[in-house]
């Protein structure tokens, strides 16, 4: 009886020996079968998770714009007067519906060639008005006349044309026209063959951006998504150095298993840079737990204050030398046109860039950018890119429209959110076929090293007990 006794609590601890150990054995195992499956799914070939929300964006992604419509032109125009804006929006529309185009595999370089089509489509449920709505903006063609043509000769002549078609340095425009595009009386009045059409974003609707090249991930997961070339190009000519290098993702997706430490870095065509995000928080996204990472203050700062952006500074005087910072002069890539981008409302830029405007209120929560990026996998599940388009207007004494001037003013247009946040459905989805799943193996490994333990410990005491006892 003794011995049946005994037998069996050494039996009882053996099993919780073994259960222990199968569930620590399972951690290894389990945390292997997971990296195999994900770093599979990951690859961005045909058949693969990543490769379908790849081609096609998995959530509505919007840019919602909010324009600043002056309230002061004439003043500004006459005097030289503080700029008063006043803030309107959001005004919706749905863009990055349209699937990716023309893909070619090369299965030799494990890269993927592809054009993204350009589109955007007007979502009125989610604005405060209508594209017809009209707004007091500065007028594009106007400001950007003595940094496209510097010549006195030419000023003079382009400033009767400017006086004959009634342009100032403000104008009324729609919200159709201002983003996509219009005919400007002064271009169009002038009897050469240049382009006539000004729009912010012109032209967009039924264009494409790319050719982007990517690499597949195929032959190695770290290089998953990341940027090889653009137009056939690695390094951007805008920039000198190492500014013009193309790197990283389009932020859409990383290679996976993301620590937080790492920096994450992509490009963006429509700024011609790429840019960087830093980890910033852990946060719970619709159940699903994701690292924010954010874009730092450093990345628009000045040479002094982080010399790695001094080959950004490409121009020495509205900068002051370079020592202003929260402004990336962007005209070499469009064009020559007098384009400054921004955070929205000249969050974090050099207090005397905002000083000849009125009605601005920068806000941290409201106008800064972050990715929010599931670890395990890589995916960009919420993200806010927010930035601000400026136009620089100068005094020109040889035309009537700037000749009031009496310095350089950094005018805001409009500041844009474009935005995107995995939906319900797809949230759950992807918790019972990712996260649900790995925290369902963590607890089965945890179940079992517990019990095993428990038991181990359990009948070993018991074994012991009973042996004393049986000795006396």
């Amino acid at each position: 009886m003794g011995c049946n006794r005994n037998c069996g609590l050494i039996a009882g601890a053996v099993i919780g020996a073994v259960v222990a150990l199968f569930g620590g054995i399972l951690m290894p195992v389990g945390d292997m079968l997971i990296e195999k499956t994900v770093k599979k799914e990951s690859v961005l070939e045909e058949g693969t998770v990543a490769f379908k929300n790849w081609v096609k964006a998995g959530a509505n992604v919007y840019r919602q714009f909010w324009i600043f419509d002056v309230q002061n032109p004439e003043e500004v125009a006459v005097n030289s007067s503080k700029i008063k804006v006043k803030q309107r929006g959001p005004y919706t529309y749905r863009v990055r519906y349209l699937a990716k185009d023309i893909i070619t595999q090369d299965s030799k370089t494990h890269t993927i060639s592809f054009l993204r089509p350009k589109g955007a489509i007007f979502e009125p449920s989610l604005s405060v008005g209508t594209e017809n709505d009209t707004f007091t903006v500065l007028n594009l063609a106007v400001a950007a006349t003595p940094h496209l043509y510097p010549s006195t000769f030419v000023q003079i002549i382009l400033n009767v044309f400017i006086k004959n078609s009634n342009s100032f340095m403000f104008q009324k425009r729609t919200l159709k026209e201002l983003l996509w595009g219009y005919k400007d009386p002064f271009l169009s009045s002038v009897p050469y063959s240049i382009p006539t059409t000004v729009g912010v974003f012109y032209p967009y609707n039924n264009t494409a951006d790319g050719v982007y090249k990517v690499f597949s991930g195929k032959d190695d997961i770290s290089k998953v998504a990341r940027i090889d070339t653009y137009k056939g190009k690695k390094h951007l000519s805008y920039w000198p150095s190492y500014c013009g290098m193309i790197n990283g993702t389009d932020g859409a997706t990383f290679p996976p298993f993301i620590e937080k430490n790492r920096v994450l870095q992509f490009f963006s065509s429509d700024i011609c840079r790429s840019f960087y995000a830093v980890f910033g928080a852990e946060i719970n996204l619709k159940g699903i737990p994701v690292y924010r990472f954010v874009l730092p203050s450093r990345v628009f700062a000045s040479p002094l204050q982080n010399p790695d952006n001094h080959c950004f500074c490409t121009e020495k005087i509205i900068s002051k030398d370079c020592t202003l910072y929260g402004v990336l002069d962007i005209s070499k890539c469009k064009e020559g046109k007098p384009v400054y981008i921004s955070r929205p409302h000249f969050l974090h830029a050099s207090p005397e860039i905002a000083e000849p405007i009125e009605g601005l209120s920068p806000n941290e929560e409201e106008h800064s950018t972050y990715l929010d990026v599931e670890p395990i996998t890589g995916f960009t599940l919420q993200f806010a890119q927010r930035l601000q388009i400026n136009i620089l207007v100068k005094p020109a004494k040889n035309i009537v429209a700037l000749k009031g001037l009496k310095h350089n003013y950094l005018v805001p247009i409009l500041w844009l959110n474009e935005t995107a946040t995995i939906g319900d459905e797809k949230a759950e989805k992807f918790r019972n076929q990712v996260t649900g799943k790995i925290n369902l193996l963590g607890l089965v490994e945890m179940i079992l090293m517990s019990v095993g333990a428990v038991m181990f410990i359990t009948f070993t005491i018991s074994y012991c007990a009973c042996r004393l006892k049986t000795a006396k």
